[in-house]
Formats: structure tokens, sequence, C-alpha cells
């Protein structure tokens, strides 16, 4: 399956039969509030019901997984970070070595091809310091593979993502 997370909306996208697409903003999606419920009370889910656990499952299964978000400081901005945060579930509270550094267990998570289209970002030093945030953050989601396009606006990151989603159907 492929799944495409966007906080904006892709109107022009081919569609696909094994493809998901969900348009985080349109969600109802809380804070992540730090209880550890998912870990401890209801293992593997959420213990806040809203719009999140019927879409962190899928980033789990997801074969490739493209990501369209407004950058904010350089990290995703709050409707994707929101998301973000409330897969913790995807993660079991044990640790282990990966690549010679220390990460959460995962919990039924597919390795993926990770691509994300991010649009807004101030300058030069914001995109770096998003590419460093994305490469760990690839680690802890098994992506095997991260590709990052930077888009001037959503305009532009809207063309990207479709261009990524045909690169998919080839």
């Amino acid at each position: 399956m492929d799944l495409i997370l966007t906080d904006c909306p892709l109107s022009s996208l081919p569609a696909g039969s094994d493809l998901r697409l969900v348009n985080v903003a349109e969600q109802a999606i809380a804070p992540c509030v730090g209880c550890f419920g998912c870990w401890i009370k209801t293992p593997g889910r959420c213990v806040i019901r809203d719009d999140a656990p019927s879409i962190y499952p899928d980033i789990a299964r997801c074969d490739r997984l493209l990501v369209v978000s407004h950058l904010f400081l350089g990290c995703y901005d709050l409707p994707m970070k929101r998301l973000m945060e409330r897969s913790l579930p995807n993660q079991q509270a044990f640790i282990r070595l990966h690549h010679g550094e220390s990460h959460h267990v995962q919990r039924a998570v597919k390795s993926k091809q990770l691509t994300v289209v991010a649009y807004g970002a101030q300058d030069k030093e914001e995109q770096a310091v998003f590419d460093r945030w994305l490469a760990r953050n690839a680690l802890n989601t098994l992506a095997e593979h991260y590709t990052i396009h930077f888009a001037d606006s959503q305009a532009q990151a809207e063309e990207l993502a479709g261009k990524v989603v045909q690169t998919w159907a080839n």
C-alpha cells in the first residue's frame, strides 16, 4: 500500500488502486499528551479518541510514504507534527541498538521508502535543520531510503507530489 499524508489539498494527483490519500489538516487530531497509555494501558493503541488511530496504523503498514507538509521552525507544521507524534503506538517502550544508536523497538512496522515534499522554508538553514531532523525520524519509521524535495510554494509542492506519485505508477 502507498500512503500520502498532506496538510494541503492535492487535487491533481493521479489515482491509484492501492493508494490512500489523507489530508491531515482536515482530520481531528489532538496533540499527544505524553501519557504513554499507548505503551502501558492499551499497547499499540492511543487512548485519545479522534482521527489519528485510523491513520497511524497505515504509516506502519505502507510500502511507500509520501509526506507533503509546510515547514515551521525546521520541522513539520502543526497538523503533520501532531499526527507524527501520535504515531507513537507504532513503537514499543523498549530500546534497541540500530546502526549503533538507541531507537525504539518497532511494533509491526514495515520497512518503507519515504519521500517528503516540504514547502515554505524560510531559508537554507531551515532546510538543513529539517534534513537533519528527518534523517533521525526516518530511522524511527524504518525508512530504508528517504528523499526530500523542497518547494517554494504550496502549488509547487503539489506539482512535485504529482511527479512522485507518477514515478510510483511506472
